[in-house]
Formats: structure tokens, sequence, C-alpha cells
């Protein structure tokens, strides 16, 4: 398997249903509180620009417009966030 595959594979059966789970807390958080605090909404806009820059990646796996080498180092990055040991946002820089 490529690690484009391997990176398509990880970000629809991981990454995006733990940010869809997250943001399932978040509005539960809010509909029980009947109220949604500035964090929860900043939250939920961070979390809603990740998946729709995970969704954009997807694409470029699909269309080709990713190379084997930066698949890996993507792949490496998710996997180190999701085990705790980085903050970051699994590569992605901001794009302001």
């Amino acid at each position: 398997m490529s690690y484009a595959q391997q990176l398509e594979e990880l970000i629809t059966k991981s990454v995006i249903p733990d940010i869809d789970e997250r943001l399932d807390e978040i509005f539960q958080e809010i509909a029980d509180s009947k109220e949604a605090g500035e964090e929860a909404k900043e939250e939920i806009e961070e979390l809603r620009e990740f998946k729709a820059d995970l969704q954009d990646l997807l694409e470029d796996i699909k269309s080709g417009d990713i190379e084997e080498d930066e698949c890996k180092e993507l792949i490496d990055d998710i996997l180190e966030a999701q085990n705790g040991e980085d903050e970051e946002d699994f590569g992605f820089e901001d794009e302001e």
C-alpha cells in the first residue's frame, strides 16, 4: 500500500471520525448547558476548518497532486498527534 493510500485511509477512518465525534461532544455540551461559550465556538470553528483542510487533502490524494514523501510526513505527524506527543495541527499550517 502506498503512503498516499495509507494517508487516505488514516484520514477517512480515524481523523475525520475523531473530529466528528468531538464536534458531537461539543454540541451535546452546548445542548446540556443551553448556551455556547466563546471557547466552544472557537473550537467548533477550528475543527470545521481542519476538517475542510483534510477534505482538500483527500482531493489532492485522489488527483495525485501530493508526493509520496509528503504523505509519509503527514502520516507521521498525524500518528504523533494522536499519541498526544504533539499539539500541532497534524502538520498543517494556517493559510491566512
